[in-house]
């Protein structure tokens, strides 16, 4: 080869590591951003067509570190952008607001970031108001469903029947990926775990009564209901049920939790975001036990006294998370989700990492109720053998006696 041409190459393949240099990604150009750039080094460098997109996670009224929906998101949108050589970032807005959230949606997309991560609900308004906006970025909206994206759009016109309504015409469902979960799963497993583990008289304290929540609950009872009467204890098993009517503790459900502990209550399943602070205080007087929900609450819970928390009823939001961006970025699936509200639930009977809803893996088996007997429940679900009703108008048919307190407590 003569010199010219090793010139020629050396020149052209030095042109070749500057270009893949610029591919892997740059540090979070977010103020609030707390993001793990992807420069290439993480499991194998930038993965194909990751360079061109660029991840934003908005928290809704909590923080990254709330053992909750934000946390699970944060750390789930990290581990993928890590492990692809992504760009990642995440904006927590100044109040809980939709304002508030809008803003920091804008604030991202000005900055760059083109698939937009939103935790929950509360994130409805700012998705009608911006999937438009901004038609070339991609947004994810985890546990938002139509009725909640019907109600942000709609205010005090909707009738709460989202069948009446095209949902389609209120945002851009040609940008948007909504994912809801199948509640009354998990809500049936941690009633069906608390009666096999050997607790008999239990709590249901929701916060406020909205399908998810009572999906929780009326699983919860079908759960308890289906293990005592496996069991032959139907009549020596009782449930109390409440909701606090809001997603946070106060005095007033503590005194509330403070009665049904001290009178004989052994378990509560807290279901509504910070209501399970409450139900810990009350437990904590009295050596009682509570549920969490819808991530692993252990570690927040126990602060309350160690070993409190039986289990916790899981949405998988981090396998979620995993399978939309895989198909955003990695196998350009992206048209096989874009407008769906994906309602998820169990999927394989074998390998419990790859359902989306599940209960924790701080369960505190025992011999009563062991892992195998919980993958053996699973299976059952998966396969047909096990039905529980998602119904929400009317409390289930149940052998196990119910006490349902009218009204909520605040």
């Amino acid at each position: 080869m003569s010199i010219l041409k090793k010139l020629t190459c050396l020149v052209l393949a030095f042109a070749m590591l500057l270009s893949l240099a610029a591919c892997g990604g740059g540090s979070s150009g977010g103020t609030t951003g707390g993001g793990a750039a992807g420069d290439g080094s993480a499991a194998g460098g930038a993965a194909a067509g990751a360079s061109e997109y660029r991840v934003a996670m908005i928290t809704d009224s909590g923080d990254i570190t709330d053992q909750s929906f934000n946390q699970t998101t944060y750390e789930a949108c990290k581990a993928f952008c890590e492990a692809n050589g992504v760009d990642f970032t995440y904006k927590k807005p100044d109040g809980d607001t939709d304002d508030a959230r809008i803003a920091m949606v804008d604030a991202a997309v000005g900055e760059g970031y083109n698939i937009i991560v939103m935790p929950g609900y509360l994130f409805a308004g700012a998705l009608v108001e911006r999937t438009s906006t901004y038609p070339d970025v991609k947004f994810i909206a985890l546990d938002m469903s139509v009725g909640d994206i019907l109600s942000a759009a709609l205010a005090d016109e909707y009738d709460y029947n989202p069948d009446n309504w095209n949902v389609a015409d209120y945002y851009n469902a040609e940008n948007t990926y909504c994912a809801v979960y199948q509640e009354e799963l998990p809500g049936f497993m941690a009633g069906y775990a608390a009666v096999k583990l050997g607790y008999k008289k239990l709590g249901f304290l929701g916060g406020m009564a909205v399908p998810a929540v009572i999906r929780y609950g009326y699983g919860f009872l079908q759960g308890a209901d289906c293990a005592a009467v496996e069991m032959g204890i139907a009549d020596e098993v009782s449930v109390e049920y409440a909701y606090g009517g809001q997603f946070y503790g106060s005095s007033e459900i503590t005194a509330a939790m403070d009665t049904w502990y001290q009178g004989g209550t052994e378990v509560v399943f807290a279901c509504g975001g910070g209501i399970y602070t409450s139900a810990a205080e009350a437990a904590a007087k009295v050596g009682g036990k509570v549920i969490g929900v819808d991530s692993d609450q252990a570690p927040v819970i126990d602060q309350y006294g160690e070993g409190m928390t039986v289990t916790s009823a899981m949405k998988g939001l981090a396998p979620t998370i995993t399978m939309i961006l895989d198909s955003i970025i990695l196998s350009n699936t992206w048209d096989e989700h874009k407008g769906q509200v994906e309602n998820l639930g169990l999927v394989d009977a074998e390998d419990l990492d790859q359902n989306y809803v599940g209960l924790a893996p701080s369960t505190q088996w025992s011999d009563s109720f062991t892992e195998d007997d919980y993958k053996e429940l699973v299976k059952e679900m998966v396969v047909g053998d096990i039905v529980v009703s998602n119904a929400v108008d009317s409390l289930p048919d149940l052998a196990i006696k119910v006490n349902v307190r009218e009204g909520s407590i605040m």
